[in-house]
This record gives structure tokens, sequence and C-alpha cells, in this order.
């Protein structure tokens, strides 16, 4: 018993993290509905969570309030959100500085353009105006006048 309760945990913990990126991803102003956030993970991560530990991680979600629930929807708590946004301020930090070191490494290449071989095509366009004809359903005022 004590070995399956741990994988439960397990199972909802990842699942949780799924919901947070799901959430995140969608940008929904008003909350990501249960069935918006099940098509995210189906479509995006190409997993299939089961609908029992998708409740099971969002009743977690809001007992932590990382989790706000607004009628049938979800949202990232604004403790979530500041969480989130430092972990990628820090993860942007860290890709900066390895392509900083990976550019001073490389040589660049220089391009060498010739005027000649960069010519451009001009094609000047012909207007055309057409007369509209008058249509002949039409009477004058003068000729049905007359009539």
């Amino acid at each position: 018993f004590f070995f399956l309760k741990t994988t439960i945990t397990i199972a909802t913990m990842a699942t949780i993290l799924l919901i947070k990126e799901a959430i995140s991803a969608l940008k929904d102003r008003t909350g990501s509905s249960v069935s918006a956030i099940t098509k995210w993970i189906e479509s995006e991560k190409k997993a299939d969570v089961k609908k029992h530990v998708l409740r099971a991680a969002l009743k977690r979600g809001i007992a932590d309030g990382s989790l706000v629930q607004v009628k049938a929807s979800y949202k990232l708590s604004a403790k979530a959100k500041n969480l989130l946004k430092a972990k990628t301020a820090s993860s942007k930090k860290k890709t900066a500085a390895k392509m900083t070191e990976s550019k001073k490494t490389v040589t660049k290449k220089k391009k060498t353009a010739t005027s000649a071989g960069k010519k451009t095509k001009t094609i000047k366009k012909k207007t055309v105006t057409t007369k509209k004809k008058k249509s002949s359903s039409v009477k004058n005022p003068t000729t049905a006048a007359k009539e």
C-alpha cells in the first residue's frame, strides 16, 4: 500500500507541473477550463492524463495556493506567476551566458556583395481605363416623359 501511494503522489506532482505549463501557455484572462487544459496537454505534450488524476492535481494545486479556481476555470495564483517569472528569467540569463560564450568561439564570415550581381528589375504597369456604358434598362427622363 505504501508503494502505491507514493506513485500516485509522483503522478500528481508531474500532472500539476503540466497543468501550470498549460495554463501559462493558454494565457486566458478568465482562466482555463479543464477541457482546454486536457486538450493542450494531449496536443502539445502528447500525453494522456486521466480525469481523476487531473482533478486530484487541480485540488492539490488549489490547496497549495499555486492555483485559483474561478467558476469552472483555473488560473495561476500571483505567487505561482512570480515563481514562474523568476524561473524563466534565471533560465534566460543562463542561456544568454551560454550564447555569448559560443559567439566568442565562432568566427564570423565576411560577406562580399557585388553590385553587378544584384540587379533590380523595374516593370512599368500599363494603366488601362475603361468607360462604363449606361445600362439600356434605365430610361432618360426626357424619353420617359414623352411616352
